[in-house]
């Protein structure tokens, strides 16, 4: 796998398809820039979470094309593409078909049945699922408050529980008084009554029952009798519709089938990495944490590795952990790429302190443990600040999100837990004060650590933050921060600007510049606000001279035959 510069973006972030990516990239200013381009899966066939709940792999039809794919190929640029083990959308086939036939659907286990994992582990109770003892529960991680269940109304009328770890909605039909007539055998003046209330009350989030037996509708059911009232409910249960995320069961042989299919997909659309969203969750087992089980995690990834292998494709395992659990290391320890999200925050607090001794640490150690990473500045998510527990301290992480929140960030905490900061969402242009001479120094100093950088679009173009589309998003809506859509005019204005320009030409040489390959000797050196990176691979070398203080660098290349140039 090469570790040249890798282009990230959202299939309609660049022009608004992948066709216009493609045609982008194929500009002069763009020759030699890019060897790879990380898609985000609105790509494929999703819903929700812009592009994290997968119906299926297909392609969007309105965002990308079969021959927008083959450019991309034609440009020697290979793919990034996510794969989500942990959970397809409630709209996939699969989920959709056990709406359909309960308990006759061949994907009655492809998902977790709660009450079947929990058996025997607690106490059942009258709203249909088990309630697991404490003793099974008291480590578990849960991503939202409550138990992770869905209940599904089964065709049968029975609602049975489903593990689902993210995002869940359930809404009911809406009604009018034929509807409640044939339903219920209701008259029509009570019905009309009748459909009014429950179309706006489920909106407010009520069940069909809890309006039934609410004292405030009694002028509406008083003349209903209680199989009237079943009826109805039983009506209005039947017609859920639901939007979520729903737990793979990788107990299921069904569920190997759909991983192998689904590598072999992502494979024949020119993908060479592929990142594995949300693994850490899928093994689940009583007692455990709920996250990053062990051995259940390594047994998981092997199995997916032996799959993936069929294909040629590198797995990139994805999870978030402090310095401090060194979950890193044990990825890496396993032979597997790993993502750098320490880089974002170190670069930004070296810059900020004129300070390089924790990049130069953090850097060393890589290279000491040969620890192969995907690195960025800005992501699609946030600027990560949980991972630097124990890599930074509590009072410089602190200083971190002061700064970027200073700039117009936003604070993300952990699931919504006090105290316990996640992320900053904010363009990393913006948590840099948009300095143009801070934003290129912390590219340069991206380009020179071990790894294979991976390029925000948005940070390419010395993109701000877009607190108007924070606003349009409402609540919830914080990483649109740092997720604007850009026009084919608003890119090609933007390749005038000099950071934009300069950037290109850090990114030109970093991909063809010979030093630069897997097996190259990296040296870093650190001397207060001094730092200096070393690259050499058969005979040339590349040097990156960089001042924190004064946001000044020199690059330098040296051929085997002893000519240099300087950038």
């Amino acid at each position: 796998m090469n570790i040249g510069p890798m282009l990230n973006a959202y299939p309609d972030s660049m022009g608004g398809t992948l066709d216009d990516i493609a045609a982008f990239l194929q500009k002069p200013e763009m020759k030699d820039v890019f060897s790879s381009c990380y898609v985000l899966p609105s790509l494929f066939h999703t819903d929700l979470d812009r592009g994290f709940s997968v119906i299926d792999y297909s392609l969007n039809k309105m965002l990308a094309s079969r021959e927008a794919l083959d450019k991309l190929e034609g440009l020697g640029i290979d793919l990034k593409l996510d794969f989500i083990l942990n959970h397809a959308s409630v709209l996939s086939k699969q989920f959709q078909d056990i709406i359909k036939n309960g308990d006759k659907s061949e994907y009655r286990d492809f998902f977790i049945d709660w009450n079947k994992f929990w058996e025997g582990c607690g106490e059942m109770t009258e709203d249909g699922y088990i309630q697991p003892d404490q003793k099974y529960i008291k480590d578990m991680f849960f991503r939202k408050p409550g138990l992770p269940i869905l209940m599904v109304r089964f065709p049968d009328g029975r609602d049975v529980p489903y593990w689902n770890t993210f995002y869940q909605e359930v809404t009911y039909r809406t009604v009018d008084a034929q509807d409640l007539m044939q339903a219920a055998g209701l008259q029509y003046t009570e019905s009309v009554m009748l459909a009014e209330v429950l179309n706006t009350q489920t909106k407010e989030g009520k069940k069909p029952a809890e309006i039934l037996a609410a004292d405030g509708n009694a002028e509406v059911t008083r003349f209903m009798s209680d199989e009237e009232k079943k009826k109805v409910v039983d009506y209005m249960e039947a017609g859920r519709r639901y939007l979520g995320q729903m737990d793979l069961n990788i107990k299921s042989p069904l569920v190997w089938e759909f991983y192998d299919n689904t590598l072999k997909t992502l494979a024949g659309y020119g993908a060479k990495i592929v990142r594995l969203d949300a693994f850490a969750y899928a093994p689940k087992e009583p007692g455990e944490k709920n996250f990053l089980n062990e051995p259940g995690t390594w047994d998981l990834l092997e199995k997916v590795r032996k799959l993936a292998d069929k294909y040629n494709l590198t797995l990139l395992p994805e999870i978030h952990a402090s310095y401090g659990e060194k979950n890193y290391e044990q990825i890496a320890e396993k032979g597997y790429m790993t993502y750098d999200f320490f880089l974002p925050g170190l670069i930004i607090d070296a810059l900020e302190s004129g300070d390089g001794k924790h990049l130069a640490d953090w850097a060393e150690e890589l290279v000491e443990k040969k620890i192969h990473t995907v690195n960025m500045l800005g992501c699609h998510d946030g600027i990560p600040l949980l991972d630097l527990k124990g890599l930074l301290s509590e009072e410089r992480i602190q200083n971190l999100i002061d700064t970027v929140v200073g700039r117009g960030g936003y604070v993300k905490d952990l699931h919504g837990q006090k105290n316990m900061y996640y992320q900053v969402n904010a363009t990393y242009y913006s948590a840099l004060g948009e300095d143009d001479a801070k934003m290129l120094l912390a590219r340069a100093l991206q380009l020179f650590m071990p790894g294979k950088p991976q390029i925000w679009y948005l940070d390419l173009f010395a993109g701000k933050n877009d607190h108007e589309a924070v606003k349009r998003a409402g609540a919830g809506g914080h990483k649109e921060i740092n997720r604007t859509n850009l026009t084919t005019e608003q890119m090609e204005e933007a390749l005038k600007k000099p950071v934009v320009a300069r950037q290109l030409e850090l990114l030109r040489f970093r991909s063809t510049c010979p030093a630069f390959e897997k097996e190259s000797r990296i040296m870093i050196n650190s001397d207060g606000n001094k730092m200096e990176f070393t690259w050499e691979n058969d005979g040339y070398q590349a040097k990156l001279k960089a001042d924190l203080k004064t946001f000044e660098f020199v690059i330098t290349e040296t051929a085997p035959d002893g000519q240099t140039r300087t950038l």
